[in-house]
């Protein structure tokens, strides 16, 4: 990844500036589908790119995406493993197995 392209991953990967603020319900974005966020999210990061060619962003937006769904699943679940697993459509072992990858616990 071209140096540029990969301090503006990393500023995707840990950047508090979100396109909605979701502790919050806002008027204006809280009926939209999820794919509507990861699109404008997407295109965000492509515009502070710029001319750069990003690489391996399908695996950066999937362990962006994954771990906080796992967090908030574990978090609504209070820790039960069995039903994260069921609500997340996941074998137990494989849910394990993404916990220890986050150290969500």
């Amino acid at each position: 990844m071209a140096p540029h392209a990969q301090h503006n991953a990393h500023h995707f990967a840990t950047s508090s500036e979100h396109p909605a603020d979701y502790s919050k319900p806002h008027t204006d974005t809280a009926h939209e589908p999820l794919r509507v966020h990861v699109e404008r999210v997407v295109r965000q990061y492509f515009a502070l790119l710029g001319d750069e060619v990003p690489t391996d962003l399908y695996e950066l937006i999937l362990r962006q995406v994954e771990e906080p769904l796992l967090s908030v699943v574990l978090e609504q679940t209070r820790g039960n493993q069995t039903r994260c697993a069921q609500i997340l459509g996941l074998n137990r072992g494989t849910l394990r197995k993404k916990i220890k990858t986050y150290d969500l616990m």
